[in-house]
């Protein structure tokens, strides 16, 4: 059995998740319940860390389609960084570079919250 850990920080008012293992099938909800509880809290301008997660499946990606509505509606984002090749790779194929911001490493995606 796969497992996620999600370790959160908060850096000036934005809040990073950074994943670890997988975002699979057997994960994507505690993910998606992380995102709910941050959009319950106001808390919408999020940074997703890939560093260290392996794999992702559609049920993972699936999530980021859920909330980013919620969040792009009360005025936030999710900005993705350090995706590893075999993980940007799907990212890429399936349209979510267009979607959402990749950035190669946390302080990008902070200064362009900031920006």
């Amino acid at each position: 059995m796969a497992n996620l850990e999600i370790v959160p920080e908060e850096k000036s008012g934005i809040t990073i998740l950074h994943l670890k293992g997988f975002l699979d099938a057997y994960t994507f909800q505690d993910f998606e319940d992380k995102l709910n509880e941050l959009i319950s809290q106001e808390k919408v301008k999020i940074i997703v860390s890939m560093e260290d997660l392996d794999y992702i499946s559609s049920a993972g990606l699936g999530v980021f389609m859920s909330v980013i509505g919620k969040i792009r509606g009360k005025g936030g984002d999710i900005k993705v960084t350090q995706l590893n090749s075999k993980v940007f790779r799907v990212f890429e194929l399936l349209g979510f570079t267009k979607l959402f911001q990749t950035f190669d490493n946390i302080d990008e995606a902070l200064d362009n919250f900031n920006g």
